[in-house]
Parts: C-alpha cells; structure tokens; sequence
C-alpha cells in the first residue's frame, strides 16, 4: 500500500468506529481479513494511525474547536500523521489516496504543528473526556493527569502460567528457547510479560494451554479470592471465563468452580478453553434474574467474585474508543448493575465466606462507592484490608484497605479490587 492509501484506510476506519459501537480491534481485524493485499507493515502502520488519532482525539478535538474547525474524522486522522500539508498534497496523486487537504483544513493542520497551548485543559491533555474531571481527581487528586497521560501508552501483553501444566519458570524458558523475549510480572507469582509480541495465537504455549492471556492485575485480583482446593467457588460475572481458569487452576482442580453470566454467548469460549487447560472443575451456566437454581447454592459458597460490568475506564490503553462512548446515562447505568449483582451475589457467600469485588474502573461512583452503598444494607459483611492478605512474596501492597492499580503507578490495567467476609 502507498502512505496515501494507509492514510485512507485509517480514515475510513476511524470513521467506523466514530459512527459505530464494535470494538476498534474488531473493525480492525476485520478490514484485514478483506483487503488481503495489504502487508503485514501496511496492517501495523494503518492500526497504529488509527489508535494514536483515537489517542490524541480529546486534545485534538479541543484544538479544532478553538479554531472554529468541525473535527471531522478525515481532519482528525490527517491531524494525527503528523504530515506536512504538502506532503498530504502530494500524496493526492495518489491512487487510492485522499483528496488533497482544502484550504480550511491546511489551515487547521497549519495551526496544528504549533505547540498546545499553555491554557489547555488537563482532560484534554491527557485525553479523556471533561465530564469525568471530576470524578477521576477523587481518585488521583493532583496526579490525574499524569495518571491518564499513562492511557496514551499502549497496554503491555501479560500472560499467566497455567499451573495445572507448567509453571512460570518453565513457561520462560520455553519461551526463550522460542526466541521470544518474556519476564516474570512484578508482582503475580504466575505472570509473565512479553516484551512485543503481536500474534498471541502463534504461541505454542498458548495452543497447548500452558499460559493464558491475562492482565497482571486482574491475575492478583484472583489470587486475593483466596481460593483452595475442596472450595466451592462462585465467578458471578464469568465473561469468557478468564479469572474462573486462573481460580480452577489454584484450586488444583479439587472443588467446583461455578462460572456463571447472564450472557450466554460470552460463556461459550470457556468450554474450549477450559479443555485447553486441563480445567475439569469449572462448570459454566447461563443465569438469569431470579434464577431459582442459584437458591440452591445460596449460603454455601466459600468463595464468591463479582467481576462487575462497569465502564472499562482501566482498559483505555487498550479500548481507547472506549473513552468517548461512554456517557452519564451509561455510568449511572453501570452503578445500578453493580449494585443488583452484589446483592445477588452476597445472598451465596457461606457465614465466614468470602465476597470480592472488582472493577476495571478507575471511577470512585463504581468501586468505593459501591462497596460503601452494598455495606451500609448489608451489616453482617465487612471489609478485609488487602494488607491482611496480601503475600510478602508478591512485593509491597500496593493498596490498603483496597486494591487500587492504574497504568502510571503501577504498570497494569485499571482495576480496583474488595474483598469482603462475612461474619460467621
């Protein structure tokens, strides 16, 4: 592909994504199984321009708008590349190109290279959107916009070692002997972190079920559930049921992991990827509100994790997208979700079982706030301070009396993690 025809594909993209609701990585992944012809260079260089405009789109946005400019998707990649207008004419020509800039928008770009502005807000600096201003410096105060600068970066690739099959040292060293460059996570026991890597599914290790994909924080949010073998355990929100493996493979098999979600379709990739890891523990069900099969587990589990849907404002490295479909109306929306399933969810915990709660939010409306609102109705449940629990091995706790993670500080996912017990 010529750098016309890149930047083309990167604009029609854009402007998918803008007007649609699929994934980024979705529309991505399918304009490349259509257009074929396109190398694995045009591929990169193409994703790679459509993230970065999604990256930068609040900065440039408010940058546009201070000149009067609509910010148009074509405007916003052209933005992004970083071109000179007169090499942006020059691809023109091109076939397969876009048109050459008109004179409002050279103007624009023109204005553009400059440097921002001193007086430009910190939400649009650091790229995410002002009405959650607010809200996020609740929880980084006067570090809020180093904290989201952070979500410009791109998210690293983290694995975890089955240990139903291998254990993170092996999983290194055949790695290495693969020629793929890996470490130890700095804090999970059982992860690594691959240093680039953009085909997981050529991974050996992968297909044989020796290591999953999984964030490092979400890997400690596992750990912190506190499950052994012999447990009963509940993953309340399972998803495509990446915590209900790492928790099977904890418990050694021994015991039952009950992987339920009320969307069956999600679901329907832990079956494979269970008998990928050897996990015969996991037994996975579609529930729904008032499912009266859940009466029969009520009050006997040990262990119960709710994994809430919420507004996945951790995982912006990796859904940048993410940041401008969000509204007010979903966020309240979220919060009374969140609240409906740790009640529902509380009702299984045994007297002195466990209950934990978890995010990929970095929003305060959906994790201390939840967990405040759930405790004030619900006096025979408390909080048990992450320090009380938290393994010397894995490093110093990074969060007390929660697990609190951000890209900046700690080099994972957003993620906020509770855990709750309740008394005997």
């Amino acid at each position: 592909m010529t750098p016309g025809a890149r930047l083309s594909a990167a604009i029609e993209l854009y402007q998918a994504i803008t007007d649609g609701r699929d994934p980024a990585d979705r529309l991505l992944t399918n304009w490349a199984r259509k257009h074929r012809y396109a190398g694995s260079k045009d591929r990169r260089a193409v994703a790679d321009l459509v993230y970065g405009t999604l990256r930068r789109a609040e900065a440039l946005s408010w940058r546009l708008a201070r000149q009067n400019a609509a910010a148009t998707p074509r405007l916003m990649v052209l933005a992004a590349s970083g071109l000179a207008v007169s090499d942006l004419a020059a691809y023109a020509s091109e076939r397969f190109s876009p048109p050459a800039p008109d004179a409002a928008e050279a103007a624009a770009l023109t204005a553009l290279a400059d440097p921002a502005p001193a007086d430009m807000p910190d939400w649009a600096v650091a790229g995410y959107p002002c009405w959650l201003d607010a809200s996020l410096r609740r929880r980084f105060g006067d570090r809020t916009a180093t904290e989201m600068a952070a979500m410009a970066g791109r998210a690293p690739v983290d694995l975890r070692a089955n240990l139903l099959k291998t254990t993170r040292d092996a999983a290194l060293a055949q790695l290495a002997a693969e020629g793929i460059a890996a470490k130890p996570t700095a804090r999970s026991p059982h992860g690594l972190r691959l240093d680039a890597h953009d085909r997981l599914d050529e991974l050996a290790l992968l297909r044989e079920g020796l290591v999953e994909p999984q964030d490092e924080a979400a890997q400690l949010c596992a750990l912190l559930v506190g499950a052994e073998p012999g447990m009963q355990v509940v993953d309340y929100c399972a998803g495509a049921g990446g915590k209900a493996l790492a928790l099977a493979a904890l418990m050694r098999n021994k015991g039952q992991v009950y992987a339920l979600d009320r969307d069956p379709r999600r679901l329907q990739r832990l079956g494979p990827r269970a008998q990928r890891a050897g996990a015969r523990n996991i037994q996975a069900r579609p529930i729904k509100a008032d499912d009266p099969w859940l009466a029969e587990l009520a009050g006997r589990c040990d262990r119960v994790l709710v994994d809430a849907p919420c507004s996945g404002t951790g995982t912006w490295r990796r859904n940048p997208e993410a940041r401008f479909r969000l509204t007010p109306d979903m966020l309240a929306a979220h919060t009374r979700r969140q609240d409906q399933v740790l009640r529902d969810a509380a009702d299984l915990v045994r007297p002195g079982g466990r209950l934990v709660y978890a995010t990929c939010s970095l929003l305060p409306e959906e994790n201390e706030d939840r967990v405040a609102a759930f405790l004030a109705d619900h006096p025979d449940f408390a909080v048990l301070p992450i320090a009380r629990i938290w393994d010397d091995a894995w490093g110093p706790c990074p969060g007390d009396p929660y697990l609190a993670l951000s890209p900046a500080s700690h080099d994972t996912d957003g993620f906020f993690t509770a855990v709750l017990t309740r008394q005997p």
